[in-house]
């Protein structure tokens, strides 16, 4: 069995925020909508989930009852097998009856006492009505979405345009309210949002031409679906695979376009472990080696000039493996371990022209953004640095700037491994 492969690149802490205010509080964020009160959890990966991360597998597993742990594997992001010209080779098959099974014996490595495919996709729409499926789901004690395009999601679990919960998808919700663990890569952490689910796009389309709600062919066109995911996650959007995709132009743009002010941006290989979604004390842990970007809009203000679009004063923060933060209170927590990073290098932060990694770069570089953001936490050579777009007509320039309240922490005294509220400018030139 072969690992099912990334999807294509289409499928988001304002004011002085000093160091000693990273366990304060400031104004609770509403989010679109109330939202039922849940006792479960979520676990999120921003997609890119090795075999060998037992880190983010086992946090499921625990979550999901240990040595007891019984998963259901939905796949109905994947093509079907009557769509996948490969179905009959387990070598080469990546349609959503193989990648089940894929993930079942994954789970089952990781210690899950059992886990199975819930046969949901494009061939067995059917099923999301079957009390037997039903029963099925309410004998597991989590749940895990995998990958490719969650828009087969929305079709396959919720009831079309009046996009209710199917009986299946109840019965997820119920047991999420009552406990369960819900997990999901890619596309599986992304159908986790509520109104106005990110459906494609790339970062430099979509800062040149905005964002329109529906689901486009064109790759690069930044798209939304304004009913939205499941709404497992409301108080920010979500966006996945962002510093490997250079997502972080979209899905500013995107937040902006729509009216929310905060979105979290997954990284790969890495989960945002969410307790108690949806509650007053909704609190978010970062797992893995890269991190969770934490986009803060409260404060941002977006123009459209005669050059193109501009945004002045968003935030970002850039929290990494076991960080926590607090919704309600826009609180970083950053972990016990990192210190306060205090910059002694003197050079100037590296010229990047492909800050948000460019699919029409072949020489690009993933995690541009993140990575002039650390360069300039580093260096106590200047306060403020410039990036751009690879593409031209207009060409976007990033500015990243350590506005008051702007700390960076560390794990190894150099390296910067936590942003708090780095200011973020956009403009065309």
């Amino acid at each position: 069995m072969r690992v099912p492969p990334l999807p294509a690149r289409r499928t988001v802490l304002a004011g002085a925020l000093s160091v000693a205010l990273l366990t304060g509080a400031s104004p609770a964020h509403a989010g679109h909508g109330p939202a039922p009160a849940r006792t479960g959890s979520l676990v999120l990966i921003g997609g890119g989930l090795k075999e060998s991360n037992t880190q983010v597998y086992g946090e499921i597993v625990k979550r999901a009852g240990g040595p007891g742990a019984r998963i259901g594997i939905i796949t109905a992001a994947s093509v079907p097998e009557s769509q996948d010209p490969y179905a009959g080779d387990p070598e080469r098959c990546s349609n959503s009856a193989c990648n089940g099974t894929y993930y079942a014996d994954l789970f089952k490595r990781h210690g899950a006492a059992d886990a199975q495919w819930i046969p949901l996709d494009l061939d067995h729409v059917t099923n999301a009505e079957s009390d037997a499926v039903v029963a099925q789901v309410e004998s597991m004690t989590g749940f895990f979405f995998g990958g490719g395009d969650q828009y087969r999601y929305v079709t396959t679990l919720l009831r079309g345009e009046e996009h209710r919960d199917s009986k299946v998808l109840a019965a997820i919700r119920a047991k999420l309210a009552h406990g369960a663990v819900v997990a999901g890569s890619s596309a599986g952490a992304q159908i986790a949002s509520g109104p106005d689910m990110v459906t494609g796009g790339e970062s430099y389309e979509g800062l040149r031409d905005g964002s329109a709600p529906g689901y486009f062919d064109d790759p690069t066109r930044l798209g939304h679906l304004p009913e939205g995911g499941f709404g497992f996650l409301r108080s920010g959007l979500v966006d996945t695979h962002t510093g490997a995709y250079g997502r972080e132009g979209r899905a500013l743009r995107l937040a902006s376009d729509t009216g929310h002010d905060r979105v979290y941006a997954l990284e790969e290989n890495t989960a945002l472990v969410v307790d108690r979604p949806g509650t007053p004390h909704e609190q978010l842990t970062v797992l893995g080696p890269n991190g969770v970007a934490v986009l803060d809009l409260r404060d941002a203000r977006a123009h459209d000039t005669a050059n193109g679009w501009t945004l002045r004063r968003a935030r970002y923060s850039h929290l990494s493996d076991g960080d926590r933060y607090d919704a309600r209170t826009w609180t970083p927590r950053v972990h016990p371990a990192k210190q306060l990073l205090r910059p002694v290098g003197t050079e100037p932060v590296p010229a990047d022209t492909d800050v948000f990694h460019s699919a029409a770069h072949p020489d690009g570089v993933p995690y541009a953004f993140r990575t002039t953001a650390g360069a300039l936490a580093a260096t106590r050579a200047q306060n403020s640095a410039t990036a751009t777009t690879y593409e031209t007509g207009p060409r976007f320039t990033v500015t990243f700037t350590k506005a008051p309240g702007f700390a960076a922490f560390t794990d190894d005294a150099r390296t910067a491994r936590t942003l708090v509220d780095l200011r973020i400018d956009i403009a065309p030139r």
